[in-house]
């Protein structure tokens, strides 16, 4: 009965991905479309200035923008089932092999700092909580609040400003030197700048939401008895509270990918950093329909499946999650 649900469970989680999926290509495609801007500048540049009525028309039926917009995105769809998302207008070239080479550097930075940020967020929480109304919690909170607030671009440019020009000990933009892919200390070093800048843009927001919800549990209870057992402060958060809203933290990580990612974007456009974040910016300012859309995708898909693995991993930590969500349903 219960590999049945899960099953179950499974096919309509999956179903609802693949149509959250398909709604999100239709809007982004319409949107794209109907935003102003001539793609045609983006393929031929100035060419378009000396083009006659003729040939603009032949040149939007040659890339397939003659047909009307329902039409347009049925060619596209039947044509991304099959792995081809259309010709890139700026480069010239499939939209996927543009995409293909610049995903890993996302993916390395965006990870990177994710996990930083949620390891310190966590551990700066249990300090805080530890040491509610202390010196150290009230500088912390008013500190993180003060950092949490300062503009990434401003900041990234004062860090590019004293570490990059002024010392010079650190580059000010790219993911690796020219020749140096492979050269993993190289990487690192090109990653420090752009790691700070996000990290001290997003760690106190999650840190003050995990803070709160620690000290409101240790406030229950179940906290009074296990301090009359002899269990101290410290031991109580790790071995109960803790426990009780990791479902709690789990699902703060998983609503926090598309924060996380735009200030991946962020950074990728302060500091240069070839990704998915710079290559964005260009899709949209250059109305490169085709290389937007598939971006817009692989955000998307980041986002929804990473929320659908965080309920499913908070169900698995605390099934009364799902008891509640099946009782909502049925009243």
């Amino acid at each position: 009965m219960k590999n049945r649900t899960l099953i179950k469970d499974i096919i309509i989680r999956l179903l609802g991905f693949v149509l959250a999926m398909f709604v999100l290509s239709v809007v982004v495609f319409y949107f794209a479309r109907l935003a102003p801007g001539d793609p045609l500048q983006s393929f031929y540049g100035d060419a378009t200035e000396s083009m006659t009525s003729a040939e603009l028309h032949a040149a939007r039926v040659r890339l397939g923008l003659d047909a009307p917009i329902y039409i347009q995105y049925i060619k596209w769809f039947g044509n991304a089932l099959g792995g081809d998302f259309g010709l890139s207008l700026k480069y010239k070239m499939p939209a996927m092999k543009v995409v293909s080479p610049l995903i890993g550097n996302t993916l390395i930075l965006g990870s990177t700092a994710y996990v930083l940020v949620f390891a310190l967020a966590t551990g700066l929480a249990i300090a805080c909580a530890a040491n509610e109304d202390s010196l150290f919690d009230r500088a912390v909170c008013k500190i993180g609040t003060a950092a949490y607030y300062i503009p990434a671009f401003w900041l990234g440019v004062v860090l590019v400003l004293i570490f990059s020009i002024n010392l010079k000990v650190l580059p000010s933009s790219g993911a690796y030197d020219i020749g140096k892919s492979g050269d993993v200390l190289n990487r690192i070093r090109h990653m420090i700048l752009p790691l700070i800048v996000m990290i001290l843009s997003h760690l106190w927001y999650y840190a003050y939401m995990i803070r709160n919800k620690l000290l409101d549990e240790i406030r229950k209870d179940y906290v009074l008895l296990a301090k009359s057992k002899g269990l101290n402060k410290r031991e109580i958060i790790f071995h109960h509270c803790l426990r009780n809203v990791a479902p709690t933290i789990i699902s703060i990580m998983a609503i926090s990918i598309p924060h996380v990612l735009s200030g991946t974007y962020i950074a990728e456009s302060v500091f240069n950093y070839p990704g998915l974040g710079s290559l964005s910016v260009e899709s949209a300012k250059y109305h490169d329909y085709n290389l937007l859309m598939i971006l817009v995708l692989i955000t998307g898909f980041l986002v929804i499946f990473s929320s659908i693995i965080a309920k499913t991993i908070n169900e698995i930590i605390d099934p009364r999650m799902k008891d509640s969500e099946v009782s909502a349903w049925q009243r």
